[in-house]
């Protein structure tokens, strides 16, 4: 369980927007093609930003501190290194030990990847993935192997305007979600594990006045995304993403269960914002 809670987290962030709107009757035909799941205009976030979350499992009655992530943001000329890293607390690691590298580097007048890299040790498990986007062709080719020096060649063909697991929360973040009713679905694309994931998204509405543990009370909107019955989630499970009602669309707190207890992530801290957290009730 101590890698998927580092790897639920990292996918649950990218539950908090969507890339393409199931077109419904009521949509216009000029709000449904505003939507472009290959470009976007970025008015969410900038260099600097740096928002780091505390990771907690539940087994029975006790929560436990089991790690965090922490995402920043740096501005690379034409470029955005989007970098995330993922670790467990020395509590914890008597039990699965994690230190997880992500590392994306997007397009600022696309906001799509080119290059994805991950980097990681779960346990006795590891794995290196260097992924490089051609974007010409829709080929993406990976550089996969236990180790950097183990790793092989390989393409795989993808849809055109992929992301992976990074580029696709940013993107989604400045999606303007006037457009989207209460109870609309929406598709999410990603390119990870050799595997293109295509699951829809609820938006369950807004909520005012929300508390948030440890960080007190916001106007949230609510989202739940859909989850793959397996090894992971059962049969009726439904993971709930709280998101700020600002300007800056961040994730506040994850809940979820999961095939033996429950997972949750909730905000620790944050600096480089570009706006006011405005979303919190004072």
């Amino acid at each position: 369980m101590g890698k998927n809670i580092i790897k639920l987290f990292l996918l649950a962030f990218l539950f908090t927007g969507f890339t393409f709107p199931v077109k419904k009757q009521s949509f216009a035909q000029d709000q449904f093609m505003s939507f472009d799941p290959c470009s976007m205009p970025n008015v969410t976030f900038a260099g600097g930003e740096e928002i780091v979350y505390k990771l907690y499992y539940k087994m029975g009655p006790m929560w436990l501190a089991a790690g965090e992530v922490a995402f920043k943001v740096h501005d690379q000329g034409d470029q955005y290194h989007l970098a995330a890293v993922g670790k467990t607390y020395s509590g914890y690691e008597w039990f699965f030990k994690v230190r997880d590298y992500y590392d994306t580097y997007i397009d600022k007048t696309t906001l799509l990847p080119h290059t994805s890299i991950r980097d990681v040790s779960e346990g006795s498990y590891t794995l290196y993935d260097k992924v490089t986007f051609d974007r010409d062709n829709n080929i993406a080719t990976s550089l996969r192997g236990k180790t950097k020096d183990k790793a092989v060649f390989k393409d795989y063909n993808v849809d055109a305007c992929m992301h992976d697991i990074l580029s696709c929360l940013y993107y989604t973040r400045n999606i303007d979600l006037n457009y989207f009713d209460q109870g609309d679905s929406f598709p999410i694309n990603i390119f990870m594990d050799k595997k293109t994931y295509n699951l829809d998204v609820k938006y369950l509405g807004n909520e005012e006045n929300k508390k948030i543990h440890g960080l007190g009370r916001f106007n949230v909107m609510k989202f739940s995304p859909e989850l793959i019955t397996g090894e992971v989630f059962k049969e009726g499970d439904q993971m709930k993403v709280y998101v700020s009602n600002d300007a800056n669309r961040i994730p506040l707190m994850i809940t979820s269960p999961v095939s033996v207890g429950s997972v949750r992530a909730v905000l620790k801290s944050y600096k480089g914002l570009m706006y006011d957290l405005e979303s919190k009730v004072k």
